[in-house]
């Protein structure tokens, strides 16, 4: 039987390490992170799901860590994956399987390499991601491809309903390859790196709303990075206070300026750089509650 090492974390890791124990695999090592404190833990956990089957996982913070490679070492496995683990093998553990090292990555590569690569899908305005199964090398998601998974992004959808689609093709993928690469006979094509786009990771401050940008912009920053995520956040209102959705209204701001607050009845509307507005639909001043545009309006008297 095919020994199988897994590192994963997040909503992608739990599911495809799901799959592969709910098939019956013979997963002889589950590595993952612990849960950073300052990130809100929207997913289930990997470590509880490899508990439930007997499996004790490694905490693997460091894999260039000696001790990390020789403890991939011991466990013989024929196969490694990584399931939206955050780091990058190194290569004494990419040459330990014979039937080689594989990773999902939560986008059409070669677009969208790096961290964060369904929000800044949904940020960038694109109507189509997916999830990409490739060969795994000592630089990060560049190894050639062996399939891919498209799934649509709506104008409206928020980065979690994407990634939700996102994980669902992730184990689709898993599924159509898996035998091909226990066989050690999964075809791969190298990557174009002439279309290849990269990004970094994304951090809090980066959802500051810029009213200069169109509209649309704005819009697909809300829905980016939205609940479960840091979210967008502005000053207009005089105090920092976060938009966790919007939409776009359709109507022009003629003889505005961006960030010109415009209410009418119970209806709460913001212009921006290309003279269009944004329609915000729910707010929360920080430090207080959560409330739609016409609850927001009548606590400030509007």
């Amino acid at each position: 039987m095919t020994r199988i090492a897994v590192f994963a974390y997040s909503d992608t890791g739990h599911a495809c390490l799901k799959y592969l124990l709910d098939r019956g695999e013979q997963v002889v090592l589950v590595a993952t992170h612990r849960d950073a404190a300052e990130e809100k833990a929207w997913f289930p956990s990997v470590a509880e799901l490899a508990r439930s089957r007997g499996i004790e996982p490694v905490v693997m913070e460091n894999p260039l860590d000696p001790q990390a490679i020789a403890r991939v070492r011991s466990s013989r496995p024929d196969l490694i994956f990584s399931f939206y683990y955050r780091r990058v093998l190194p290569e004494e553990m990419l040459a330990v399987p014979p039937l080689g090292a594989w990773n999902i990555h939560g986008s059409l590569l070669p677009k969208f390499r790096g961290r964060a690569p369904v929000n800044w899908a949904v940020l960038k305005g694109e109507t189509r991601t997916g999830a990409t199964l490739h060969a795994m090398t000592d630089r990060a998601d560049r190894g050639p491809i062996v399939d891919q998974e498209a799934v649509p992004i709506g104008g409206d959808d928020t980065a979690i309903d994407v990634q939700r689609r996102v994980t669902a093709a992730a184990v689709t993928v898993l599924a159509r390859r898996l035998d091909e690469l226990k066989a050690g006979r999964a075809r791969t094509v190298p990557q174009d790196e002439a279309a290849a786009t990269r990004f970094g990771q994304r951090r809090p401050d980066d959802g500051r709303i810029d009213w200069t940008r169109p509209a649309k912009q704005v819009h697909d920053l809300v829905r980016a990075v939205t609940h479960p995520y840091p979210g967008a956040f502005t000053d207009v209102f005089g105090a920092k206070t976060f938009v966790w959705r919007s939409r776009l209204p359709g109507l022009a701001a003629h003889d505005t300026f961006p960030g010109q607050v415009r209410a009418e009845e119970a209806r709460l509307f913001v212009a921006c750089g290309d003279d269009r507005y944004v329609e915000l639909l729910t707010l929360q001043p920080e430090g207080g509650p959560e409330e739609d545009a016409a609850q927001f309006l009548a606590r400030r008297g509007r």
